[in-house]
């Protein structure tokens, strides 16, 4: 593999291969010489240059399209003519459906649903009309974020509004779907959500169970009697990187359901819930898998997803990555540049940055990322293939002015301008 600085300037060696032979050529001709002269350092200016900025958002700060323009700026402050192509990344987390809908073109939606606790809220989702495909956040309807921290209780949280966006999309004529499932909430198995799509949950009187955990308690038959006809036209593609099963000391009760509210003896009754739950899901479905890794993403809503709908679970950085077709766009840049709010030893654990560092390294294409902040572990990142990283905070700050959209759009733009000036310099060196 090229080392880093041989990969960013090849095309600068070039150029000064072309302005020896230029010289021998127009030894009688000084006007001839002047003129390629021009445009030669107009290309070692970076007129041939072309920059793939793909970055993840600063959350509270920077959207994803906001920190790759401000990129941008630094680097057309130092060459005005490279090309550099802004495309949007997430990691299927908060920020997704405005990157996604944003970046590809397409329309944000707003729709009043059903939030966790029963009463309305206003949710928002993407669509990109040529794909006929929606994209969401569970945590716009169902997130923890809604519930105040004295209402958190996973008995009484549903997913009943995540159904509801879903139903709204495919009105609109969507048949593909990216979710997100992160954030959520609720420890319904996803019920609530498939309550809405037409999924009949039952008591024992043949009644449907009420919202949340509780209504699990009450289950005794499930119909799909009623689904709406356009679900078996539909396919999903859920972002998640949670590994956790359904039921067990590993599953969603135990493990997510205290950060939501959930005491040892309300864990230990959704756990049992859940396994009848899965246990009558099994008996309709037999492909239903209880102990399949991603099940108990979101409080069980991967489960519902997978046992229920048309869905694979995959990381929300590769689904993100393969629908922006990012590789595309890398394979034929000389720089990418990416980044996040903070740059740690947790970056390198699948985080947006380090999927798109993977993609530029199978081109041996060379990584710069620019960052809010960075820990002294940050240095793990030089190993997974981000080439050198830089913070962009230039002096002492408090957190309120740092994450101003203003400053932070300053700082970055005069980063990387300064970077861009260095590669510049040191490309005409050689």
């Amino acid at each position: 593999m090229k080392n880093t600085s041989d990969s960013i300037f090849s095309h600068m060696q070039f150029v000064s291969e072309r302005k020896r032979i230029a010289l021998m050529l127009d030894k009688k001709s000084p006007a001839r010489i002047s003129h390629r002269l021009l445009a030669i350092n107009r290309s070692e200016m970076g007129i041939n240059m072309k920059v793939v900025v793909a970055i993840d958002s600063f959350k509270g700060s920077l959207s994803s399209l906001e920190a790759g323009d401000a990129v941008s700026e630094g680097i057309h402050r130092v060459m005005p003519d490279a090309k550099v192509q802004v495309r949007p990344l997430a990691d299927g987390g908060e920020g997704t459906v405005e990157a996604l809908t944003l970046g590809m073109g397409g329309q944000l939606m707003k729709v009043m649903v059903t939030g966790p606790l029963g009463s309305k809220v206003e949710a928002a989702y993407g669509i990109i009309k040529e794909s006929k495909t929606a994209i969401m956040e569970m945590s716009a309807a169902a997130g923890i974020t809604l519930v105040g921290e004295h209402e958190r209780n996973p008995l009484n949280t549903t997913t009943f509004g995540v159904g509801e966006m879903i139903c709204d999309a495919i009105g609109r004529g969507c048949r593909n779907f990216i979710i997100g499932i992160g954030g959520s909430a609720t420890n319904d198995g996803g019920v609530g959500m498939l309550q809405a799509l037409g999924y009949e949950f039952l008591d024992a009187e043949g009644r449907q169970v009420p919202f949340g955990a509780k209504g699990l308690e009450m289950l005794e038959k499930i119909s799909g009697r009623h689904v709406i006809p356009e679900l078996k036209e539909c396919n999903f593609k859920i972002a998640c990187d949670v590994k956790n099963t359904l039921c067990g000391e590993q599953g969603c009760s135990a493990v997510f359901g205290p950060q939501k509210g959930a005491t040892p003896t309300m864990i230990a009754k959704m756990d049992s819930w859940l396994a009848n739950y899965a246990r009558l899901t099994h008996e309709k479905y037999e492909s239903a898998d209880m102990n399949k890794p991603g099940t108990g993403a979101a409080g069980g809503l991967g489960f519902a997803f997978l046992a229920y709908t048309n869905a694979v679970l995959e990381s929300g950085v590769k689904i993100v990555l393969d629908e922006t077709r990012l590789e595309d766009y890398i394979k034929n840049a000389d720089l990418v540049v990416t980044g996040e709010g903070r740059l740690d030893a947790q970056t390198v654990m699948g985080k947006a940055p380090i999927g798109v560092a993977q993609l530029a390294k199978k081109y041996d294409k060379p990584v710069i990322a620019f960052s809010g902040c960075v820990t002294d572990d940050a240095v793990l990142c030089n190993q997974h293939g981000i080439d050198a990283f830089f913070p962009i905070l230039r002096t002492v700050t408090t957190p309120e002015e740092a994450m101003d959209m203003m400053n932070a759009v300053k700082n970055m733009s005069a980063t990387v301008e300064q970077v861009f000036r260095v590669i510049v310099k040191a490309g005409m060196a050689r």
